[in-house]
């Protein structure tokens, strides 16, 4: 089975297992596993900010980062879009009694202007008091487009002027440091939290690390044991964590690369409406609107091949690690030989 549905498929490779089982661990509730201590000091001190914290799932940091910067009543500004809204489960309201304020813009991002002009007059007690924007990079219901820095710039620039704080989203944040070459210091200069998923690009099979400054992460211990993310001996998955930083960062570029020779197959193919534009891991495209989306799964699922469907005739291709060139030939063969 070739199964392009998502980049959380994978299994850990031997050496990632090989490094689990050999981990020193702790009770991380106490703070006394040395594997996840040393994970999260990694990985403040690479992205340039003052703590960090282990959680067992992207969503449950995003939504620890959202209750430490609202309080109930409040509301965010996000894009259409994100993650925090459509794929968290209605978190935001059940978890802090946030609103969110949806942004509009092409591949999943929106501009400081439109972040801007949708802040809330704060002395209008009629309309929720805005305290938050989130952004997520790369954008996973955008294609995995990437954020320009100067817009993120531009956008923090607002967020000082009008006092909000400022959370990334950073699930697939190592493919678009990857593909755009930023820093992680780059980004930690600029957010009060930035969420970094290992489950996704990097192959772990779970794990997430909020880091951010001290005033944003006080109470991130209380709010993760809230949330029910506090977990004992979990260096085994911080080890595999580690791992994937020393070996599965610099390897990204082959999951890009080949997302983007389908992106181009698919282009050439008669049965294909529309591929949005591919820059790091994730393909978008339509079918032409006679087509069936339903009858094109099912012809590729008979030939081996799993894809995701995102609704409205949107369909989803993601490379990930454990999709090897072998498995990508017999897919672009594949692709090219069918006919509805």
């Amino acid at each position: 089975m070739i199964d392009l549905r998502s980049d959380t498929v994978t299994k850990p490779t031997q050496g990632m297992l090989d490094a689990m089982m050999a981990a020193q661990v702790g009770d991380d509730v106490y703070k006394e596993d040395p594997t996840v201590n040393t994970l999260e000091e990694k990985l403040a001190a690479m992205f340039g900010m003052d703590t960090a914290l282990f959680f067992p799932t992207g969503s449950m940091a995003n939504q620890a980062a959202i209750k430490l910067h609202t309080q109930p009543g409040e509301q965010l500004i996000c894009h259409e879009w994100a993650h925090v809204y459509n794929y968290e489960g209605g978190g935001a309201s059940f978890n802090s009694g946030v609103s969110c304020k949806l942004l509009p813009g092409p591949h999943g991002l929106m501009t400081a202007t439109d972040v801007e002009a949708a802040i809330n007059p704060p002395d209008f007690y009629h309309s929720p008091l805005t305290t938050l924007v989130c952004v997520e990079n790369t954008t996973n219901k955008g294609g995995g487009a990437c954020w320009d820095m100067e817009v993120l710039k531009e956008i923090k620039t607002v967020c000082k002027q009008h006092g909000l704080r400022y959370h990334l989203d950073g699930a697939r944040l190592w493919n678009a440091m990857v593909a755009k070459k930023d820093s992680p210091k780059d980004f930690g200069a600029l957010f009060d939290t930035i969420s970094l998923c290992f489950s996704k690009g990097l192959g772990t099979p779970l794990g997430t690390v909020l880091v951010g400054t001290h005033e944003a992460m006080k109470n991130a211990m209380r709010v993760r044991k809230v949330l029910g993310g506090g977990m004992r001996q979990v260096g085994y998955i911080a080890a595999a964590c580690l791992y994937a930083l020393d070996h599965h960062v610099d390897r990204l570029v082959d999951d890009h690369s080949r997302a983007q020779e389908i992106g181009n197959c698919l282009q050439d193919m008669d049965y294909i409406h529309h591929v949005e534009p591919t820059q790091t891991n994730i393909v978008i495209f339509y079918l032409k609107p006679h087509l069936s989306e339903k009858r094109f799964m099912e012809d590729l699922l008979a030939r081996g091949i799993r894809l995701s469907s995102m609704g409205q005739g949107k369909l989803r291709i993601v490379t990930h690690l454990d999709y090897t060139q072998a498995q990508h030939q017999e897919f672009i063969k594949v692709l090219q030989e069918y006919r509805p």
